[in-house]
């Protein structure tokens, strides 16, 4: 994916600095609730942990808390940057603890380099987590800071660039091995490294079933075989065997499985046709591996691969373990994470990579179709049946081997709580710029002279989901990319003001206008302004889809949108909507912009839309028709609109997952409904409100935008032929991005 290095500082710069922030679970409104939260009520959980210190869990965050340490001194590939320039990289690792395991995380980075004083900090932390998961500690040390802490403290600690990769690749290897007809005890087994990583994965290896005298393990020095005295340690030691090979190439001679996590470069085509009839090889050098994949491939045709890379087939992607991993210890309390629970955890993914694979996950990667088989052996990231699988399997693990401080009862049970937290909506914008990517359409900026617009179009333009034009004068649109470093390569530019098109646009928009209040010469001076220009354009089915409004009043720009666009066909009214993504879910209002107070068949018009702008989402469309009314219990014209409404959607759409008139508490709440309506239509809560007029809807969505973490995705008008989204004065390029995306995809459709 392409970016360039201000990207990278301006997401993390941008609003609040960093990527992370601690936010309260309990009310602190009142003086009670202060009383409460601190002195002098929060005496009494502390005494009852004094009495009974497994009560920290109960009145405590330290159940669903994990220490992200490091001392940055393997920070990815850029060595020993120091903890502070490592920072960044422990607060990434928290947005991915909490985004697909819900863990939350505290990133600790301590400036030192000695052993013990890191072993000595992490016990003394002890109290505050139920976890640590170590992070880029550089090898040897990094093995025997784990042991130390693993046999001296009493919660799970957990160094996922050792196993993390061990973990995920062994899941790959389970597959890869059945898939070439090959059993574990019989695999001659090469790793080319012997840091964390590569030390970790032969042991897992030879965890796995492979033979310890089959595995062998080359550094920067070659084969650590036995006698050998230069650059070896304890951990090295103990893969050191009796051999004549010395390099690399003499070991992946005949070799069936090749491990990589060492550097790029290191592999040959020859190398790699040395190696045994289906040989399994494992390139995962980070960001280039040890032999690139169309090499490989190219090399030999019965050959299995995997790299550290997205875009081919068979990523190793540690974030398919720890957020996981530690989800279902921290689930029972686990006192460790144990061999065992490794195990089941490289198992489970195994066994749901043979399984079919969602829809969504092919939507997640531009449409790809996944199957088991040698281009599919480990899942991928967005799938998220992995929370449920791994959690679960590490949790029973955990039981059966007696490390659960708190065993599982109702294992049932607990699957289904793991399957409700797992949601797709954190996809809804992935999936969407990649169904776009695969059919780009023609998208007009009409603001082509706005920085912001600029900066979004270069975005659109390099990851390739449309095809830009910008409206405005080319010269200006020039000058103002050039001074803002953009290629304006592969876009087209449009001079709306006395261009080519002029006086073609201005006859097309005085025949339509004609009846309208408008002359010839009020459509050539119109058709000047990039707004009207990029309606005629579509209309003379020269573009695809339109974003506008970066520097005009919404309420102006959709004036002029609404009198010039054409509606769909069977379509009479326009509905303006937004989606918000409220903690990792996503939820549409409606209409939110454009209708004023509906009447019943309006508001019912309102729903039906909704429902296929839900879909266009993958969301499951449960509908609430809102009001301050619930069910008939007042009777004013207001509530009577919205019931009526109700009933036309009853009688012409019975299918539909939609119930009202009801408050906002009761949609929310579907185990209120139950009790108000016995033969609810409703049985989970509603992700789809309509509201009645628009001044409500509008408040709301302003409102539940602007608290807390919070996505907006809108406003998107519904109804016309072709796409035009609007954003506002203050949007963000994020968001003018996004709009982009939506009308593409929505184009292609």
């Amino acid at each position: 994916m392409a970016f360039r290095d201000q990207d990278a500082l301006d997401y993390h710069s941008q609003g609040r600095p960093g990527k992370t922030e601690v936010v309260p679970t309990k009310p602190c409104l009142t003086a009670r609730d202060l009383s409460l939260a601190y002195s002098p009520g929060v005496a009494i959980p502390c005494l009852e942990i004094e009495k009974n210190p497994a009560d920290a869990y109960k009145y405590t965050n330290k159940g669903n808390l994990v220490a992200v340490f490091s001392n940055g001194t393997a920070v990815l590939g850029l060595g020993d940057i120091g903890a502070l320039g490592g920072k960044p990289v422990m607060e990434g690792k928290g947005v991915l603890f909490k985004r697909f395991g819900h863990v939350d995380v505290f990133d600790i980075e301590v400036e030192s380099h000695d052993p013990e004083e890191i072993i000595k900090c992490c016990k003394m932390l002890e109290p505050t987590f139920g976890g640590i998961n170590l992070e880029d500690i550089k090898a040897p040390e990094c093995f025997y800071i784990e042991e130390r802490l693993r046999a001296e403290m009493k919660i799970p600690v957990f160094h996922d660039d050792q196993h993390g990769t061990a973990i995920i690749s062994g899941a790959g290897l389970i597959n890869a091995a059945h898939i070439q007809g090959k059993k574990l005890k019989d695999l001659k087994v090469v790793v080319s490294g012997a840091g964390a990583s590569a030390i970790a994965c032969a042991k897992f290896a030879e965890l796995l079933g492979v033979p310890l005298a089959n595995i062998t393990l080359v550094d920067s020095k070659g084969v650590c075989y036995k006698g050998r005295t230069e650059g070896m340690n304890k951990y090295k030691e103990y893969f050191a065997h009796e051999t004549k090979n010395r390099t690399l190439a003499d070991a992946m001679k005949g070799a069936d499985v090749f491990y990589g996590c060492s550097v790029k470069g290191l592999v040959s085509q020859d190398m790699v046709r040395s190696m045994a009839d289906k040989p399994i090889v494992f390139a995962m050098a980070n960001p280039d591996p040890e032999i690139s994949y169309p090499d490989a491939m190219a090399a030999r045709k019965d050959l299995i691969m995997a790299t550290g890379r997205s875009d081919y087939p068979n990523q190793v992607n540690n974030v398919l373990g720890f957020p996981f991993i530690f989800r279902g210890a921290l689930d029972v309390r686990a006192s460790a994470i144990t061999e065992g629970m490794k195990l089941a955890a490289s198992h489970a993914l195994a066994e749901l990579a043979r399984e079919p694979v969602p829809s969504y996950v092919s939507a997640a990667y531009g449409g790809q179709t996944f199957e088991f088989g040698t281009d599919y052996i480990i899942p991928k990231p967005f799938d998220s049946r992995v929370l449920s699988r791994v959690a679960f399997a590490v949790a029973k693990a955990a039981c059966d081997e007696g490390v659960a401080g708190m065993p599982i009862t109702d294992w049932s049970a607990y699957r289904e709580r793991l399957e409700s937290m797992t949601n797709r909506s954190l996809l809804v914008m992935h999936n969407i710029r990649a169904a776009a990517k695969r059919a780009p359409q023609r998208i007009i900026f009409a603001d082509g002279e706005s920085d912001r617009v600029l900066e979004a179009c270069r975005v659109v333009s390099s990851e390739g989901f449309a095809k830009p034009t910008l409206l405005g004068r080319p010269d200006v649109i020039r000058k103002r990319a050039a001074s803002l470093n953009i290629d304006l390569k592969g876009v087209e530019l449009v001079d709306s003001s006395c261009g080519d098109r002029h006086e073609e646009m201005a006859q097309m928009l005085f025949k339509e206008k004609a009846r309208h209040g408008y002359d010839l010469d009020k459509a050539r001076r119109m058709v000047q302004l990039p707004i009207h220009h990029g309606c005629m354009l579509l209309r003379a089915g020269e573009a695809d889809g339109m974003v506008c409004g970066a520097q005009r009043s919404y309420v102006e720009t959709l004036k002029i949108v609404l009198s010039l666009a054409e509606m769909k066909q069977g379509v009479s009214r326009v509905v303006g909507m937004h989606v918000l993504l409220i903690e990792g879910r996503a939820y549409v209002f409606a209409d939110t912009t454009v209708n004023f107070k509906p009447d019943a068949p309006q508001l019912a018009n309102i729903a039906v839309q909704a429902c296929e702008v839900a879909r266009h989402f993958d969301i499951d469309p449960n509908v609430a028709m809102l009001s301050f009314s619930n069910f008939g219990d007042n009777d004013l014209p207001e509530a009577r609109v919205v019931r009526d409404a109700v009933a036309i959607l009853h009688r012409d759409h019975p299918t539909m997952k939609v119930e009202g008139e009801m408050r906002a508490d009761a949609a929310v709440l579907p185990g209120q409904l139950a009790k108000l309506v016995p033969d609810c239509r409703l049985t989970e809560a509603a992700n789809v409100f309509v509201f009645p007029d628009l001044q409500s809807a509008n408040i709301a969505y302003k409102l539940v935008g602007q608290m807390g973490n919070r996505e907006v995705i809108g406003p998107l008008l519904v109804g016309l032929k072709q796409p035009i989204h609007m954003v506002s004065l203050g949007s963000t390029v994020d968001e003018i991005v996004n709009m982009a995306a939506l009308a593409s995809y929505e184009a292609g459709r």
